[in-house]
């Protein structure tokens, strides 16, 4: 088993909250994490129909069976619960009880914000980061071949297709829970939204556009975008606010928690076909910028991410908030550093004089170095990023 950086949020959470909840995308290794780090306590799951029946027709005696606590395991699926683990918690206040695991687009976080507020620690599991897999000494593939079999757990621990697991899991997953909450007509219409969304990652999020190039809604683009970003197949990155005496984009951009899945709706056939495909560089600077979310939420913190355009085209990659200062982040995916690449860089750091930290960038080379100031990074190393 590769050992996850969250687990020591956790334990660390443990310690200060009576819940843990641990959420994130379907097969990123929620229970698995909950397990590992807790192994001394019951497990439990809810998707086992008489247990749930049990949970929800005796609330009061199914916690009594856990007198030291459990996992339980996709939580949501019994909402009446939460208002027991509430009385239970507030007479007894132990740390570290009960740990929940489950999907937030089945409604873990609103089950929890109802009816557990203030009594819970949260930690978001995405898949592996590039860090996981290298201190677990696993042979990191090249970079091409990294971006088109992503970083979900099941490809490393078992002896799967890229491309066969991800047929089966936009199926019995993404499409399935797409089902569950929203009205779906015409599959085969979700299915080119999922790929027109694939095509414009790292892209302003223009829903008009998509909506038309569909033949659905305007509505009907923002139900399902909704259901993606709470399923975390996609997430939205936002412009900062801040403009130096400029006028600002206010559009978001659209990306994809693993590039895997991206390439694969993206048609692409292996790593030899992704290093010469129009959307290497997206799919790259995708990584990059998940990289960055993933140290975030591991450490249980909220993301602090945005990215940097105005009106007249110039734009930074990704600009990390910290405090009242911003640190700029280039990214490029040639394997060759070339100086013209700080060009953006220095212009936005003379910009925003005492708001700017040490910039960065990172390249898809094997070398790191120190350029002009700018702390040059390879993507081997991103686990040296600043946060």
């Amino acid at each position: 088993m590769i050992p996850r950086t969250a687990s020591v949020t956790l334990q660390g959470l443990a310690k200060g909250f009576p819940i843990l909840a641990i959420t994130g995308p379907r097969q990123s290794g929620k229970t698995t994490l909950a397990r590992s780090t807790f192994p001394d306590k019951p497990y439990v799951s809810l998707e086992d129909l008489d247990t749930r029946a049990f949970a929800e027709e005796d609330p009061r005696g199914f916690l009594a069976r856990y007198a030291q606590g459990a996992i339980v395991d996709e939580a949501q699926r019994c909402p009446a619960l939460f208002s027991y683990l509430q009385t239970r918690v507030d007479a007894q206040p132990r740390m570290g009880e009960f740990v929940l695991t489950g999907s937030q687009q089945f409604g873990l976080l609103s089950d929890i914000t109802q009816s557990l507020a203030g009594r819970v620690g949260l930690v978001q599991l995405l898949p592996f980061s590039v860090q996981e897999l290298q201190a677990a000494q696993m042979a990191l593939p090249n970079l091409d071949a990294l971006l088109w079999r992503g970083q979900y757990p099941p490809l490393y621990d078992r002896a799967l297709a890229p491309t066969q697991w991800f047929a089966n899991y936009v199926t019995t997953y993404v499409e399935r829970d797409v089902r569950q909450i929203v009205e779906v007509q015409n599959l085969s219409l979700f299915q080119r939204f999922l790929k027109m969304c694939a095509a414009r990652c790292g892209q302003l999020l223009n829903m008009t556009s998509m909506a038309n190039d569909c033949g659905v809604s305007y509505k009907t683009i923002g139900a399902w975008l909704s259901v993606l970003e709470a399923g975390y197949v996609v997430f939205l990155l936002q412009p900062h606010h801040q403009n130096f005496g400029k006028r600002l984009v206010k559009t978001p951009k659209l990306y994809f928690h693993d590039t895997g899945l991206a390439a694969y709706l993206l048609g692409i056939a292996d790593a030899d076909h992704l290093a010469i495909h129009a959307a290497r560089g997206a799919l790259f600077e995708n990584l990059v910028i998940s990289e960055y979310l993933k140290q975030r939420l591991n450490l249980g913190l909220t993301s602090n991410l945005y990215f940097w355009r105005n009106n007249t085209g110039e734009e930074v990659d990704l600009v990390l908030e910290e405090g009242a200062q911003l640190r700029p982040v280039e990214v490029k995916s040639s394997q060759t550093f070339n100086t013209g690449y700080l060009d953006g860089l220095k212009k936005w750091t003379r910009n925003a004089g005492d708001a700017a930290l040490p910039a960065q960038l990172v390249y898809g080379g094997e070398d790191s170095m120190v350029r002009n100031g700018v702390a040059v990074k390879s993507w081997r190393n991103m686990h040296d990023l600043c946060l």
